[in-house]
């Protein structure tokens, strides 16, 4: 008898440890991927594993990890932005635009004194976000539609800006922050670094952030319980410009000039970055804990891939593959939280 309640109790604890791992699969799978990739380029390359070139890497997805922060609340949301590259992209030529150029920098631009500018520019960014808002909300605007129409817009304002152009001043204060640095860290990895943590901060202590769960994971039941979920939806869209103008003005500081189609990486960097960390498209389940882990996945990927000479093609396609294998986990994760609900 003693022995047939041991066998049963085993076998519960076998049962609940395996739904365990199923319900938490979707944040199991990208940190088992971290290790594994590090490990496989810490074999493959001595130059890999080394503390500067943990630097290189937090350095290299700075830019996408301020942007990433917005869009971590967009999908929370069960929403999409496809404008975050091309409003990062118009507001770091905005506040180019409105710094004082070098004479050679043939652009009829209107300089301005510098916190102007920083402001100006971020008045651009949430305007076009408050655009995206109005869309999805008002009108009615299936965010897919309504930021794919913003990519556009946002990437002629930034034709106009520049005219085919480069700018490469922009106010002192973004040029400390985009590539200067205190103590060897550079400002970027600080800033990006802060960006996350309040990110961080407002969905897991504030009522905002509970809000937002609410929202992607039952929306309808979120109406019922008397939230404003078009306020909700409109406020993250906000979010998300204005994480991406401030990762644009940086990046355009950082890599030392402001030209069209210069954040076009990003927006697949950034979606990846959030849906390889399990982060759920269907809204409702992750966090920025979730969208670090994939940072540093696509960031390990991206860095060891250069470590091993692998051919450029190659390395678009293996990025590929692996943002496909985190949607079918994604999804497959969803379906499995379903056929437990029922």
């Amino acid at each position: 008898m003693a022995s047939s309640d041991t066998a049963l109790a085993a076998g519960q604890r076998a049962r609940g440890l395996a739904q365990f791992l199923r319900s938490q699969m979707r944040n199991i799978a990208p940190f088992l991927t971290l290790i594994f990739l590090s490990g496989f380029f810490a074999l493959a390359s001595p130059s890999f594993a080394t503390l500067d070139n943990l630097g290189n890497i937090l350095t290299q997805v700075s830019v996408t990890g301020i942007i990433a922060v917005g869009l971590t609340f967009v999908i929370l949301c069960a929403e999409i932005d496809l404008s975050i590259a091309s409003i990062a992209n118009v507001t770091g030529i905005a506040v180019a635009y409105f710094t004082l150029q070098e004479s050679y920098v043939n652009i009829p631009n209107i300089p301005l004194p510098g916190a102007a500018a920083i402001l100006l520019a971020i008045l651009l960014c949430a305007l076009l976000g408050l655009v995206n808002a109005l869309g999805l909300t008002v009108i009615g605007i299936p965010s897919f539609i309504m930021t794919l129409a913003m990519m556009q817009i946002a990437a002629g304002i930034s034709a106009l800006l520049v005219r085919g152009q480069i700018a490469y001043k922009v106010p002192g204060v973004i040029t400390t922050l985009g590539s200067g640095s205190i103590g060897g860290i550079p400002w970027i990895v600080i800033v990006a670094a802060i960006m996350l943590l309040l990110g961080h901060l407002v969905l897991t202590y504030t009522r905002f952030g509970r809000y937002v769960y609410m929202v992607g994971g039952n929306r309808e039941a979120a109406e019922y319980s008397g939230l404003n979920v078009k306020l909700i939806l409109g406020a993250v869209m906000v979010i998300s410009a204005v994480c991406s103008g401030i990762g644009g003005m940086l990046g355009v500081a950082h890599f030392g000039s402001a030209q069209q189609n210069e954040f076009d990486t990003y927006l697949l960097d950034s979606i990846a970055a959030v849906v390889v960390g399990g982060t759920s498209l269907f809204g409702g389940r992750g966090g920025i804990g979730n969208t670090i882990v994939g940072l540093f996945v696509l960031g390990v990927l991206n860095n060891g891939l250069d470590h091993v000479n692998i051919d450029s093609f190659l390395k678009i396609l293996i990025r590929g593959l692996i943002l496909l294998a985190a949607l079918v986990i994604n999804v497959y994760a969803q379906r499995l939280r379903e056929k437990a609900v029922e």
